[in-house]
């Protein structure tokens, strides 16, 4: 059965993520780590390629299901002829391994189960070998081994290359299943109490989410997007994943489908924004420091994204052997923009260091050698083209977003020392460069006729980057030419009331992104779109906006890339940490949480 992306919901311990059906099937986790390969890959091919569902023996999707409030712990119902049943999915905070914990839980009545686990290495590809081994089931193919069990014991069989579990449950009985991954050259992990580990993590999530500053209106949405975002930072070392997945498809059907599992930049910065905006001030400290270890070194060689501990080589390579989402292909392993010039990484990351500064992160000894080092190569690098946010894959241009942050980045650099006398740099040189790109992005970047900023110099397309402008202080709200910008992006990129990224011409193989196919709304720059209403003073429209936007999750809150209004469905990497991003900024935005440091 073909289940759309927003019949998943995510389940995590901080370092790798799970997807869950609502038919009660894992079609998604890589282990140990977020970018590691795949054990149930069914998500990206078919059941074959592996996956683990537990749910009452000839049953379809649950009755019902939600998260547990303030936590990742997921309680899926079966309401049946026989009775009713929850099924409890989390992963626990790990100490040395990732669990996945499945807790079967009767309400009413007594209920028939069927667990059908099918293991397959590689994204699919290995089928591991199989054995019993005191009360477990061991699972061992190369460098993997999973152990599964279950308390109480349950009859276990294998058929199909699966094991097979079988069981009923009555009203008030509890039946556990616990799996574990670990290297398969080591002796077998520590057991994990299932029960203790539900009780734990049910107050972990809480205590973090109980963190929060944010007592703004619709609190409960962006709790949920906060915890979403907690979910996705890899915790060893405070990197944050665009998103768990890689390969979902931002057209059915279509060639855009890339690989999310890897921190970039830009995301990360955004990311750290809103987490200290509601509170989080050890996640930025967190990602503050990920970032120096990251990007030591040479400032011109500086990636727009790395694996999750910093890692630079990132090489993209198709798997041929998975059929792809929907019959989406190719499925990508790593990612080649990781190689690509976008300048708007440097304006990011200085704003953000800058923002850190201002609402008094501790100062780490790095951090502005690092950005005087950014600022050096900007100076010069701020008039090359490059390839831009959309990551596009034809030729460079000279995009208006990417020189709006770079003037960003140069007059965070001149206020860092004009208002921390220890701190020290050239302010004049840096503000004569901000100047300079003041001017040019005014004189080429704009369409005075047409009374908007375009995509690039010279570019009839409009971007819905440029929504950009006022937030980050380039111009005031109530510039006519952001007026006349947020006027003219609202109505040429509009796809049924929600956004494109850019035009139509602007997508294609021989247009400048350089692919075939076309693509969804994407989702975050409709929340931009909400944050640009919001400043140039159309705060009902702002909000009818971003009600509208708050339908498009799914029903336990979590938002993809892209969104097809078309077809009513998400696309794209799921969850995104951009479209959650968006959200809690632009509900902060709404709130009046949002100003400028």
């Amino acid at each position: 059965m073909v289940r759309r992306i927003e019949d998943y919901a995510l389940i995590g311990d901080r370092q790798t993520g799970a997807l869950v059906g609502r038919d009660g099937s894992i079609d998604w986790l890589c282990l140990p780590r977020f970018d590691s390969p795949a054990c149930f890959a069914a998500l990206l091919g078919d059941r074959d390629n592996g996956h683990w569902r537990l749910a009452p023996a000839g049953a379809g999707n649950c009755t019902r299901r939600a998260y547990r409030a303030g936590t990742l712990v997921l309680d899926s119902v079966w309401e049946t002829e026989r009775g009713a049943v929850r099924v409890t999915d989390f992963m626990p905070h790990r100490d040395r391994a990732p669990d996945v914990v499945r807790v079967v839980e009767g309400l009413s009545g007594r209920v028939a189960m069927l667990g059908v686990l099918r293991l397959r290495f590689d994204y699919g590809r290995v089928v591991p070998w199989m054995r019993r081994s005191d009360g477990h089931r061991v699972a061992v193919a190369g460098p993997d081994s999973v152990w599964l069990r279950s308390e109480p014991p349950v009859r276990t069989y294998g058929e199909d290359f699966s094991t097979r579990s079988e069981f009923t449950v009555s009203a008030g009985e509890r039946v556990a299943f616990v799996l574990t991954w670990h290297p398969s050259h080591r002796p077998r992990p520590r057991q994990v109490d299932p029960y203790r580990g539900l009780a734990r993590s049910l107050a972990d999530w809480r205590a973090w989410a109980g963190r929060t500053t944010y007592r703004g209106p619709y609190r409960d949405a962006v709790e949920r997007s906060l915890i979403t975002l907690k979910a996705l930072t890899y915790s060893p070392t405070g990197g944050i994943v665009a998103a768990p997945t890689t390969s979902l498809p931002e057209e059915i059907g279509g060639v855009r489908n890339w690989d999310y599992r890897y921190c970039w930049l830009r995301d990360s910065a955004l990311c750290l924004l809103v987490l200290l905006s509601a509170g989080y001030r050890e996640e930025a400290a967190a990602w503050r420091d990920w970032l120096l270890r990251a990007i030591a070194g040479d400032p011109a060689e500086l990636q727009i994204m790395y694996g999750l501990a910093g890692e630079r080589r990132l090489p993209e390579i198709a798997l041929p052997w998975l059929a792809g989402y929907e019959g989406s292909v190719p499925v990508r392993l790593g990612n080649a923009a990781a190689g690509q010039l976008q300048l708007d990484v440097y304006g990011e990351v200085l704003e953000t260091l800058h923002i850190c500064r201002c609402r008094g992160l501790p100062a780490a000894s790095p951090a502005w050698n690092l950005q005087r080092a950014m600022m050096d190569f900007l100076e010069s690098a701020w008039r090359a083209p490059d390839e831009g946010l959309w990551e596009v894959r034809g030729t460079r241009r000279q995009f208006v977003h990417s020189k709006v942050l770079a003037w960003a980045a140069a007059d965070r650099a001149v206020r860092a020392v004009e208002t921390h006398p220890a701190l020290h740099g050239d302010a004049g040189r840096w503000r004569a460069m901000r100047d300079e790109v003041h001017r040019e992005v005014c004189r080429r970047g704009y369409d005075a006729e047409r009374g908007t900023f375009t995509q690039s110099y010279g570019s009839e397309e409009l971007d819905a980057a440029t929504l950009v402008i006022p937030r980050v202080g380039f111009l005031p709200p109530s510039d006519p030419r952001v007026v006349g910008t947020v006027a003219a992006v609202q109505a040429e990129l509009d796809h049924h009331g929600l956004l494109h990224r850019y035009g139509s011409r602007h997508r294609g193989a021989s247009a400048v992104d350089g692919l075939p196919g076309g693509e969804g709304a994407f989702i975050a720059c409709s929340f931009w779109l909400v944050d640009a209403l919001r400043l140039i003073g159309r705060e009902d429209r702002a909000r009818a906006l971003f009600e509208r936007l708050l339908d498009l999750r799914n029903d336990v809150g979590l938002l993809s890339e892209e969104y097809d209004p078309v077809g009513h469905r998400q696309l794209g990497n799921f969850p995104q940490a951009f479209s959650h991003i968006g959200l809690v900024g632009s509900a902060l935005t709404l709130a009046g949480a949002a100003t400028a440091d």
